[in-house]
């Protein structure tokens, strides 16, 4: 089960990025954390702005509702999520994952 946490501008949970992976995919759930692979270099934000439209493209919300709260030079990142609920993100995940 990924862990969510509902804040009060939206709800964020925790990824595990692996860059210059052969293809982008969502590879499963780990302690919590939903890993992701990304086929972009960790350069100059080019593998963020990809994790960011997977996401927009996966849950069908636009880019800018989508954020990297924490971990923007890390492989950890903490997502946030505006203008859905802790409900919606879930089943959204679940399905993904």
């Amino acid at each position: 089960m990924i862990g969510l946490r509902e804040e009060a501008d939206g709800v964020s949970f925790e990824v595990q990025v692996q860059t210059r992976s052969s293809k982008t995919e969502f590879c499963g759930i780990h302690d919590g954390v939903l890993r992701v692979r990304l086929t972009a270099p960790p350069v100059d934000g080019a593998a963020n702005g990809q994790c960011i439209e997977l996401f927009s493209r996966k849950m069908k919300i636009p880019k800018r509702a989508i954020r990297i709260a924490s971990g923007v030079r890390a492989r950890r990142k903490r997502l946030k999520i505006q203008g859905l609920g802790i409900e919606e993100v879930k089943n959204i995940l679940s399905a993904m994952a």
